[in-house]
Formats: C-alpha cells, sequence, structure tokens
C-alpha cells in the first residue's frame, strides 16, 4: 500500500541535484489540520492547474535557513541592526563591518553562511536588493490595502 508521497525539484547542475519539496504520508493526514490541507491541495488538480507546487517550493525556500541567513548579512538589514545598537548605546561606535563579523563568527550557524545552497541565497538576495521595490509585480508587496487596513480593522467610510 502506498503510504509516503514525495516532491522533488530537480536541479540541473553537475552534479545532477535534488531538493525535497514535499514529504507527505498520506497515511497520518488528519482532515482537521490546516497544514495537511494545504499540503493535499498541492497534490489535486486545481494546484497542479495553479501551480501550486511551484509557489509552495518558493515560499519554502524563501524561509530556508540559507535565505534568511543571507538576508540578515545584507547591508540594509546590517543598517538596521547598527542603528538600532547606536540608539541603545550612544556612546559606542560599531560599524556595520563589526557587526557582520560578530553575526558569521557567533550568531549564525557555519553551515548557513557556506556551501553551494548558502551561495545561491546570497546571489539571489544581491539581485534582489538591487531591484527596486516600486518594480515589483502587483500584489507583491506586503502594504495594506484599503480593504485591510493597518490596523486590521474594518474600513470607515
Amino acid at each position: 500500500m502506498w503510504r509516503v508521497g514525495r516532491v522533488y525539484r530537480i536541479q540541473f547542475t553537475k552534479p545532477i541535484d535534488q531538493e525535497l519539496v514535499v514529504d507527505l504520508d498520506f497515511s497520518a493526514l488528519s482532515h482537521k489540520s490546516e497544514r495537511d490541507l494545504e499540503l493535499l491541495y498541492l497534490w489535486c488538480k486545481e494546484g497542479w492547474v495553479k501551480s501550486a507546487l511551484g509557489d509552495y517550493h518558493t515560499q519554502k525556500q524563501a524561509l530556508s535557513r540559507y535565505f534568511l541567513a543571507a538576508v540578515v548579512l545584507a547591508d540594509p538589514v546590517l543598517d538596521v541592526i547598527r542603528r538600532e545598537l547606536r540608539r541603545l548605546s550612544p556612546d559606542v561606535r560599531i560599524d556595520t563591518d563589526q557587526i557582520k563579523a560578530v553575526l558569521e563568527a557567533e550568531v549564525l550557524k557555519r553551515e548557513v553562511l557556506e556551501g553551494d545552497r548558502a551561495e545561491h541565497a546570497k546571489r539571489k538576495i544581491s539581485r534582489a536588493a538591487s531591484t527596486p521595490l516600486r518594480n515589483l509585480p502587483a500584489g507583491k508587496e506586503d502594504t495594506p490595502t484599503p480593504e485591510t487596513p493597518a490596523g486590521g480593522g474594518p474600513v470607515q467610510a
């Protein structure tokens, strides 16, 4: 009896590599679990038509430890950390290079800073950093819409 379903993304590099996207145990699914229902949607016809699996992989990749480490070490984030540290300790002079060195040596794990996945994440983050937010496709920004104001309450007319 077939109980486990796995979907891999094949990467045509040298050597050819694979990345696990979804690992689903059909015998352990619960109809009450929202996560299980979302994973099942990836397997259904509507999910395939809407390329939900590709979107799921993109979201999973964006939340990976490699991408998050690359974002933390990006210059804009280092500038924000520096500004906050200066606000907390106005007498201390801290450089972004010092912050980056401490993050790399003492805060982040070495595995998220080195290797092919880490390099891929760094390249993708540096490319994205050069793209201004106004050039993003509609709906890709995290700005409130008139239907959902920043406070989260109903729109007052």
